[in-house]
């Protein structure tokens, strides 16, 4: 995009710029909720939309002058309800938490239980953590992953659904690399008088693509960002049930936000209408391929992989065989030009600051066209960082391979 005012008018500012261009084009990023947006998606929400308040929703607004602001909200909506086969879809929630705050405040009470995977286990902060608002109003019970298998439970969900009757049960997961069994969640659900509301923010794309089962048929409420998998620019939706539209809509507006980020809402109408198509559904297969590749790669180079490999986009790396915390593995690759994120592996004896284990994911590598080969690679060369941590040598060897991978698959 052309930066020439930014560059007069700010050049600290364009200068970030510019340096996060960079190393975004020459680091290989593996951070599973990140993506490249298309040029599309970036024009869109560097748009004169930015400019438009456009509170209230379409043909029903308290500002004059939204009559374009109109037609990209319907578009948005109209798109996401033919993806994913949605009753009623909300494009205006700014993040997938106020998403997700918004089906909370709708249809819970401070003190109502919430049921919701563990965020040491792989869940997320708005599913119950204590330190996010979801612990600090709701009572809430968490479930996780065996300690063997590393698969989610359904009959120890069973179990502390029965037990603690929640007034909401969440799916969803950040860490998570198996298919959710979004129809067991639903009989359980019905089964102790629950509304059940499915995260999708991880595997949105897939979804999309039928690469994973839809909740759409068995949720309540379906919440979802729209980057990662989704390819979409940062921000969040949420689709329901015909019958509880209303309410979603009043609690976005004027419930918890004011004027919806019509640029932003543009740029979701324009990654949604990318992800219609044929091209979209041959990259989140990749995306899956990829990530097989990559998790087996690492298992016959003697890593361990939570459940033992991966069904989506991302995986678990536990490194408590290799000695090396997940802090230590996250800078060490760093320094080679690879950018993971250290994660917590269930029942991990370390803190959330230190961390046994790194999570990586392939919708960004696979975006810049990577396959096969680089994937074999790229394994390679985290196997060589990981097992070689305090030489800086071959640190410094493996940031060359780096290069030559970035080299050849430009970002844009």
């Amino acid at each position: 995009m052309n930066l020439e005012h930014v560059k007069k008018i700010d050049p600290e500012i364009y200068e970030a710029i510019v340096r996060e261009t960079e190393r975004e084009q020459n680091k290989i990023l593996l951070i599973a909720s990140e993506n490249y947006a298309s040029r599309a998606v970036l024009e869109a929400q560097g748009s004169i939309f930015t400019n438009k308040y456009a509170e209230g929703y379409p043909s029903k607004r308290y500002y004059g002058g939204c009559e374009y602001a109109d037609i990209v909200e319907k578009l948005a909506i109209q798109r996401a309800k033919e993806l994913f086969g949605a009753e009623h879809v909300n494009v205006q929630p700014h993040s997938g938490t106020q998403a997700n705050m918004a089906v909370y405040f709708s249809f819970l009470k401070p003190g109502d239980t919430i049921l919701g995977m563990n965020l040491a286990h792989g869940g997320h902060l708005s599913h119950g953590a204590s330190v996010n608002f979801t612990g600090m109003l709701y009572k809430t019970v968490s479930y996780g992953v065996n300690k063997d298998t590393g698969y989610i439970e359904m009959d120890e969900v069973r179990r502390l659904a029965l037990q603690h009757k929640p007034r909401m049960i969440v799916v969803g997961a950040s860490a998570y690399s198996r298919i959710i069994d979004f129809k067991t969640f639903s009989e359980i659900s019905k089964e102790v008088g629950a509304y059940l509301l499915a995260d999708i923010a991880h595997i949105a794309g897939l979804i999309a693509a039928n690469q994973h089962p839809s909740p759409i048929p068995y949720a309540d409420f379906v919440t979802s960002t729209t980057h990662k998998t989704l390819r979409g620019p940062r921000g969040g939706i949420i689709m329901c049930k015909a019958e509880h539209a209303k309410i979603i809509d009043k609690m976005i507006f004027p419930g918890i936000q004011g004027g919806p980020l019509v640029h932003v809402i543009a740029a979701k109408a324009v990654a949604l209408k990318e992800a219609l198509t044929e091209e979209f559904k041959d990259y989140q297969k990749k995306v899956i391929s990829n990530a097989k590749r990559l998790a087996d790669g690492l298992i016959k180079r003697g890593f361990k992989i939570i459940s033992g490999g991966t069904d989506n986009h991302l995986m678990l790396v536990d490194l408590s065989n290799m000695n090396v915390t997940g802090k230590e593995a996250e800078e060490a690759l760093d320094k080679a030009g690879i950018t993971v994120n250290k994660n917590s592996i269930p029942y991990d004896d370390k803190p959330p600051t230190i961390t046994s284990g790194i999570r990586l994911g392939t919708p960004s590598i696979t975006t810049r066209g990577m396959g096969d080969s680089e994937i074999d690679e790229i394994a390679d060369i985290i196997s060589n960082i990981i097992r070689n941590i305090n030489n800086s040598s071959a640190i410094t060897d493996m940031n060359k391979r780096v290069k030559a991978l970035c080299d050849k698959h430009p970002i844009y």
